[in-house]
């Protein structure tokens, strides 16, 4: 802890003086008891315990900010909760991998898209505080939710009701609106895009970011599962030309995340991927009243235009979306927004944040310890001495333990070094020892871990079955962007000429 100058070494010596006081005077012998005690008293969390007791003491400051825990992963990032040492203030920190922010462009994007994201004041959508890097790590920061996301809810207690889904599609096609009018599409509209906090606020997430990762994996055949997780809410024209889409392509998925809300399922859930990306193309939805016989026939009209296969049938605004759903709950005496006030006791919403992403860490919980701990978590620990909690002037920073050497028990001595005076012959000689492997941090060992996760990428031709439909090439579709490129028409048009001028000058000489 002290090597690793995270803490002063006053607040140190303070909470090593109180946990000795209350163990008879002596630190206990197991770190995994001053690891205990510290989370104990808030001084740390479970997931910075487990890391430092595994040996790790790089990465836990980013900038001006300090990593609580480890909140989920996708395939472009690693997020974080952090809070910012000075303020105090409990944010989100999404992290670029490595291999991404090497590339000038994508860096040059990324910055772009961020700028225009932090643009956004709107209270439906998640904000981006600030962009960084700290020496070859980039993140960027945005406001933490402390909430679940729109899918997580529904998988764990069911469809909504007529209202509150009302309400909520509403808040986020007013969110959408805004982002509209400063030009940004988000292009990836999804349930689990859509933040739900504990007073029924929902804010959509990544809005001016989905273009980063879209434009690194295209929804295409040549791309995996995981990237083309968000073809159940992807509009048909999207899925044709996605650099081209506009915002009624947000209306569509919106559309879809609407009926997931109501029915409990997206519009076409059986089927591959190119399967399930025709029938958007080509079928109606299966009718919400197969699901819901009793719902209101005015709410189903309005979600089927909003999904309406022809982007000009749609609504052409979230505005537009927003103000019909509006009217709606005008005549129940309701307006957007309502929902704190519709609350039956619990709300059930104080889960974790960011669950939206593939596959979340279910690693560590909150400063206070308080959560579960997950399978293979630390077996249970003895007795703790009781520490009592600093005062605020004394509260502890992140202090991450030393590395500890492989294969000496926790809290035995260094074996002292036998000098050759002592040993009465001189030492054999012995071979230079190799240097060691530089500590990578933290966060480049959760890409690590990422990356063995998932394995390689597969091909296309992995991925696509016979008989599978090539959603950039449906049947009866033809575009400028399925042909030879131009320059191939021209320098045939160039040979042909040139083919022409031999002959006529051959037979001009005969």
């Amino acid at each position: 802890m002290r090597r690793s100058q995270l803490v002063e070494d006053d607040q140190l010596a303070r909470f090593l003086g109180t946990l000795a006081a209350a163990n008879g005077h002596r630190l206990p012998e197991d770190p995994e008891r001053i690891a205990a005690a510290a989370v104990e008293v808030g001084l740390l969390t479970d997931w910075q315990c487990e890391k430092l007791l595994a040996g790790k003491h790089k990465g836990f400051i980013l900038g001006k900010y300090k990593l609580l825990r480890h909140l989920g992963k996708g395939g472009m990032s690693q997020v974080y909760l952090a809070e910012h040492m000075l303020m105090k203030r409990k944010v989100a920190i999404k992290v670029l991998p490595a291999n991404k922010v090497e590339d000038s462009t994508y860096l040059d994007r990324f910055r772009t898209e961020a700028r225009a994201a932090a643009k956004l004041d709107d209270p439906n959508i998640v904000r981006v505080y600030d962009i960084d890097n700290d020496g070859k790590t980039h993140y960027i920061v945005m406001e933490y939710v402390d909430g679940q996301d729109l899918h997580v809810l529904v998988r764990d207690q069911g469809t909504l009701a007529y209202e509150k889904a009302a309400d909520y599609i509403a808040q986020v096609a007013r969110g959408l609106a805004h982002a509209h009018d400063m030009g940004l599409v988000h292009r990836d509209i999804k349930p689990a895009n859509c933040m739900v906090t504990k007073n029924e606020v929902v804010k959509l997430l990544d809005m001016g970011l989905a273009r980063l990762v879209d434009d690194e994996a295209s929804l295409t055949l040549e791309n995996n599962e995981n990237v083309l997780g968000t073809a159940d809410y992807l509009a048909p024209e999207q899925a044709l030309n996605s650099h081209k889409a506009d915002t009624r392509a947000d209306i569509y998925s919106l559309g879809c995340t609407f009926y997931y809300l109501l029915t409990g399922h997206p519009p076409f859930p059986e089927g591959t991927i190119s399967e399930r990306l025709l029938k958007h193309q080509v079928e109606q939805a299966p009718s919400i009243f197969k699901d819901r016989p009793d719902a209101p026939s005015t709410l189903v009209t309005i979600c089927n235009r909003m999904m309406a296969k022809k982007a000009d049938d749609r609504y052409q605004s979230a505005g537009e979306v927003e103000q019909r759903l509006a009217e709606w709950l005008a005549d129940r005496g309701l307006s957007v927004g309502d929902g704190a006030k519709r609350k039956e006791g619990s709300d059930g919403l104080g889960s974790d944040v960011f669950r939206r992403f593939a596959a979340i860490s279910k690693t560590g919980s909150d400063p206070a310890g308080k959560t579960a701990k997950p399978n293979g978590a630390r077996k249970p620990l003895p007795p703790k001495p009781t520490v009592p909690r600093p005062t605020d002037d004394e509260e502890m920073k992140l202090a991450p333990l030393e590395d500890e050497v492989r294969g000496r028990p926790a809290g035995a001595a260094k074996p002292a070094a036998e000098s050759p005076a002592d040993s009465g012959s001189p030492a054999p000689p012995t071979e230079p020892k190799p240097k060691p492997k530089p500590k990578r941090s933290l966060i480049e060992e959760e890409f690590e871990a990422a990356r063995r996760t998932a394995g390689p990428t597969p091909t296309a031709a992995a991925l696509r079955r016979d008989g599978d439909f090539d959603p950039l090439k449906p049947p009866g579709y033809t575009g400028p962007s399925y042909g030879p490129p131009a320059w191939v028409y021209v320098a045939v048009g160039f040979g042909v000429f040139a083919v022409i001028g031999v002959v006529i000058a051959i037979v001009a000489t005969i």
